[in-house]
């Protein structure tokens, strides 16, 4: 006789449901994890394999989720017909909106994410973000584009998610507004740097003059 496996899934979300009912007054604590583990009927046994890190397993999955939704909504828009800065500003619209409904529970999260102790898995989960971004509108670098396009657009999304959490306008129109300026901001900067390019064009490299002189075999 063979004993049928827990489905993770399903209990992961159905923790994550009531974990977003409780977590705007209790915080993301072990105490809560375990409360709604309790009312969504798992045992201690079940919460313990559903998310074995606790609380840190519990946002990275639920963001992982949300990641999922995000991009899955993407697939309705003709991504080809958009600019990338269109395509960007879209994206990062569309996975605020997956967790609009539970902005203070998402609100309580940031400020467990902040603190120094989980740094690492609020590092993780916004770099998975940024990508599931980058990939989900079509881009394809390889090159130092990848990590440099990762590291703006992090920037662009962790400001608009706080932006989010603190406006009150209607349909949250100052979000949006501050997400246009900081998509602006970056298209900026980039056109700048192709400028310096031209400009630098031909140049040698100061890096390459001063390895020039530490290592002097580099001239011959």
């Amino acid at each position: 006789m063979t004993t049928q496996k827990p489905n993770l899934d399903e209990a992961r979300a159905a923790i994550i449901e009531k974990a977003l009912e409780l977590a705007p007054f209790d915080g993301w604590t072990v105490p809560m994890l375990r409360k709604a583990a309790s009312e969504a009927g798992h045992t201690r046994e079940m919460q313990l394999l559903a998310f074995p890190k606790g609380v840190m397993d519990m946002l990275e999955y639920h963001s992982q989720q949300a990641d999922k939704e995000m991009l899955e909504r993407l697939e309705d828009y003709d991504l080809k017909a958009l600019k990338i800065r269109e395509r960007v500003t879209l994206a990062v619209k569309l996975r605020i909106e997956v967790v609009a409904l539970h902005k203070d529970a998402i609100r309580r999260a940031a400020h467990t994410l902040a603190l120094p102790i989980h740094h690492v898995t609020a590092m993780r989960i916004t770099y998975a973000t940024v990508d599931a971004i980058w990939r989900g509108i079509g881009d394809t670098s390889t090159d130092v584009n990848f990590y440099s396009k990762r590291a703006i657009l992090a920037g662009v999304y962790t400001t608009t998610t706080m932006r989010w959490l603190e406006d009150r306008s209607d349909g949250e129109q100052d979000t949006w507004a501050f997400l246009d300026r900081r998509i602006q901001n970056v298209m900026d900067f980039e056109k700048v740097k192709a400028k310096a390019r031209k400009v630098t064009e031909g140049v040698p490299s100061p890096w390459s003059v001063l390895s020039a002189f530490r290592y002097p075999a580099a001239r011959r």
